[in-house]
């Protein structure tokens, strides 16, 4: 009989490495049933309630080891035939000498029944059950080279007035202008209830960035849709195969420039912040910027986003709001006058930069 392994698995990077990480274990108990315990130590606890997957485990009892994971299969991830899915898997592979094999294209988070029940955000803000697609219009400061401009989001929103709800989100202490004409959740939702929020939606538009990851990984509400639609703008710092899920509109530039010619740059940021962090350093920083976006975020336009959207609601006509519908939401749309400077101006990135060095500090 095969003794039972107890393992503490630590990671403490961000959101979106963690969901990586709950897909890893799933697939450890799939390929290995009955012959491991375990439990998590991560910066992103929330992500992990109602796993089935989980044993409370001290590391001060009997046998329980402990290992810190990291994936670093990333470093071959422009050549190899790898998506990040398989980086945690890897590298358990190769500490505890297994051959564990991803069983879904998703990390693996799991709502309550209880949670399940709750209404949306957006039905508890409007009082009534209205679809929606969730929007993130900028990021974090440490990997500014994954922003697209802000009047592009907005003229996305704009162009699908009456027929799209969008809620923006956004973690406070990141980049997250006002849209206008959206609801507005930015810094207003723990990471739980951001998770039952990604369960009520019918799409996401996003960066390369957590949202994404949530797209795939929390399942959708009992219905026709099947999966949730997904436009990502990622440009050419990642190379497609590594970030992409099958049911995704990726949009990429790999292979069209000569910064990501043969995969993702990985760099990191567009431009110098001063704020003394390493990301700052001329290896890290965009070689090709343009009105202050890398060149292969300028190369994607509105239409294109706008295109990549309308192939889904062909298939998700309950996406679109009805008339009663748009005029439920209209008294909570968020009205920005100053966001007229950011569509009217030519306001690069680099010049909002120059003009809040300050806050752009973390």
């Amino acid at each position: 009989m095969t003794k039972v392994q107890k393992w503490i698995f630590e990671n403490f990077q961000s959101p979106g490495d963690v969901v990586m990480l709950t897909a890893a274990v799933r697939d450890l108990h799939r390929g290995y049933p009955r012959q491991f315990l375990t439990d998590v130590r991560t910066s992103c606890p929330e992500l992990w309630e109602n796993n089935p997957y989980l044993t409370p485990l001290k590391k001060s009892e009997p046998e329980v080891e402990v290992l810190e994971c990291h994936y670093p299969l990333i470093h071959q991830s422009n050549h190899a035939p790898f998506h990040f899915l398989h980086g945690f898997i890897e590298y358990l592979n190769d500490h505890l000498g297994l051959r564990i094999r991803p069983t879904l294209f998703k990390g693996d988070i799991h709502l309550s029944q209880a949670e399940k029940a709750l209404p949306s955000q957006v039905h508890e803000i409007v009082g009534a059950d209205v679809p929606y697609w969730i929007v993130v219009a900028g990021g974090k400061y440490d990997f500014t080279i994954k922003w697209w401009h802000f009047r592009r989001y907005q003229a996305v929103v704009d162009h699908f007035q009456g027929k799209i709800l969008f809620v923006q989100v956004g973690e406070k202490g990141g980049y997250h202008p006002p849209l206008d004409g959206v609801i507005d959740l930015r810094g207003k939702t723990t990471l739980r209830e951001l998770v039952r929020l990604v369960y009520h939606a019918h799409g996401v538009l996003c960066p390369v960035t957590l949202l994404m990851h949530l797209a795939a990984a929390v399942e959708t509400k009992p219905g026709p849709r099947g999966r949730r639609s997904c436009v990502v703008v990622a440009g050419g710092r990642e190379p497609p195969h590594w970030e992409a899920y099958p049911h995704h509109q990726f949009i990429h530039t790999v292979g069209a420039l000569p910064c990501c010619a043969d995969g993702g740059c990985w760099r990191s940021r567009t431009v110098s912040l001063g704020d003394g962090d390493e990301k700052d350093k001329p290896k890290h920083l965009c070689l090709d910027v343009v009105k202050g976006l890398p060149r292969c975020m300028h190369l994607i336009t509105p239409e294109e986003v706008i295109h990549r959207i309308s192939y889904y609601l062909g298939c998700d006509g309950a996406a679109v709001l009805r008339k009663a519908q748009v005029q439920r939401t209209l008294p909570h749309l968020s009205r920005r006058p100053d966001v007229g400077f950011w569509r009217a101006s030519s306001g690069s990135t680099s010049a909002f930069f120059t003009k809040n060095r300050t806050s752009c500090r973390i």
